[in-house]
């Protein structure tokens, strides 16, 4: 893309869909682990309202769709009208600063081990992961329809609470991806076997949000090349790439891919792999994720193997992320053994603006 001499890309405005953002930094989705009962505390309010800016785009943490969807209850829910009611300030004080703020939706599949009142998680087999002791559920064809309308009801949802979008969580070794990969996915019928089977429960969930809350309002994370929770695919780059062109379809607001290079949780490695073929098939907008930096990060949108960057590790550590990239200023050093303590204020709100570090 082009740009004025001097002029950071990363710090571009960009329209995204009808949202005018006035930079290209995002808040990734940062599982905090700071609620009660899968409720959202006021103490959130203060956290997301730190890391908003005028015309930024911001993604919360990865928030339930059901009883059975989340790993802790210090993780958020949007299944209840208390967990939404909960949400509701928090997004209001987003919004009061100008920023555009999107739910994670996500479903954790057989990375619960055992969910509330003794509930198996389910999965699309029933191949346990190497330290679990229970075998997760395999989701029968009847059970499955049922799974994809929590999705749906969470981005209703997550409207009511005030959001201004959702995104579905498609990555990371969770339910949608335990469907996606063939290194888990052995099922037989409809949703397995063939790349485009394997693809048909993360794409019913997709057309079945967009159908509720429309696809301008709808995003979806992908980790192709990642193998999290024992999750990996024999051909990546052909999976990303098809899921690339059939999300076109239901022309949804944007496609959030993880970088080949993460392939663990706090991983980076060298790879030859690329997002580029997904960035060039998908036709709207395209946000990259994975180890980035300030230098990384303005060279990927301006040379437009992106249009967005989120960031995750650096945004929790500066809640100025943005001005700090402006400045060219020194950054926070983030302290992974708080990230998730339970905290309401340690490694959660305490991190210092650049005001109170020169």
């Amino acid at each position: 893309m082009a740009n004025k001499e001097g002029e950071i890309s990363l710090l571009t405005p960009y329209k995204m869909g009808k949202f005018e953002l006035s930079h290209r930094v995002v808040l990734a989705p940062l599982t905090r682990q700071r609620c009660l009962g899968y409720v959202p505390q006021p103490h959130m309010i203060l956290y997301y309202s730190q890391r908003t800016s005028k015309g930024g785009f911001l993604i919360a943490e990865a928030t339930g769709v059901s009883d059975i969807s989340q790993m802790s209850p210090e993780m958020p829910g949007i299944w209840t009208k208390e967990q939404v009611e909960g949400w509701k300030p928090i997004v209001d004080a987003v919004h009061a600063k100008g920023g555009v703020f999107f739910c994670q939706l996500i479903h954790v599949g057989r990375v619960l081990d055992t969910g509330p009142n003794g509930k198996s998680p389910v999965s699309s087999s029933n191949k346990k992961l190497a330290y679990q002791q229970q075998s997760p559920k395999k989701l029968t064809t009847q059970e499955i329809p049922l799974v994809v309308d929590d999705f749906r009801v969470a981005a209703r949802n997550a409207i009511e609470a005030g959001f201004d979008g959702v995104e579905i969580h498609g990555a990371h070794g969770y339910l949608i991806d335990q469907f996606l990969k063939d290194e888990i996915n052995d099922r037989t019928d409809e949703y397995g076997g063939s790349l485009e089977n394997r693809c048909r429960f993360a794409l019913e969930v997709v057309h079945a949000v967009v159908k509720e809350i429309g696809g301008d309002r709808v995003g979806i994370r992908l980790s192709p090349f990642a193998d999290y929770s024992e999750s990996g695919d024999s051909n990546p780059e052909t999976l990303g790439l098809y899921m690339a062109e059939s999300l076109n379809e239901f022309k949804i607001l944007y496609c959030h891919m993880v970088e080949p290079r993460m392939k663990s949780v706090f991983e980076k490695v060298d790879c030859h792999d690329s997002l580029v073929p997904m960035r060039k098939a998908f036709k709207g907008t395209f946000i990259s994720a994975g180890g980035y930096g300030r230098e990384d990060g303005n060279k990927a949108v301006a040379e437009n193997r992106t249009d967005l960057v989120a960031y995750g590790r650096l945004f929790l550590a500066n809640p100025d992320l943005p001005k700090r990239f402006e400045l060219n200023a020194p950054l926070n050093k983030y302290d992974r053994s708080t990230f998730y303590t339970h905290d309401p204020v340690v490694g959660y709100t305490d991190y210092p603006f650049l005001e109170t570090t020169i």
